[in-house]
């Protein structure tokens, strides 16, 4: 199942890979693609995961969602 996020603040490729890194240590979480162009991360998942958690997690990346 796909699950996408919006993220603000993603200019670069290091902060794409900052938002992969981040987001890939998220329990259940099986795959990211981050696309700067989209300003989006789409996570493979199992279930869906609460928006709180990935907001949480981004946060202390440097990021935000935007939604």
């Amino acid at each position: 199942m796909e699950q996408i996020v919006k993220v603000k603040g993603m200019s670069c490729q290091h902060c794409a890979k900052m938002v992969t890194k981040a987001l890939q240590g998220v329990k259940d979480v099986k795959g990211v693609e981050v696309s700067l162009e989209r300003a989006e991360a789409k996570l493979e998942v199992e279930e869906p995961i609460d928006i709180s958690i990935l907001r949480e997690v981004l946060k202390k990346a440097g990021y935000e969602i935007d939604q």
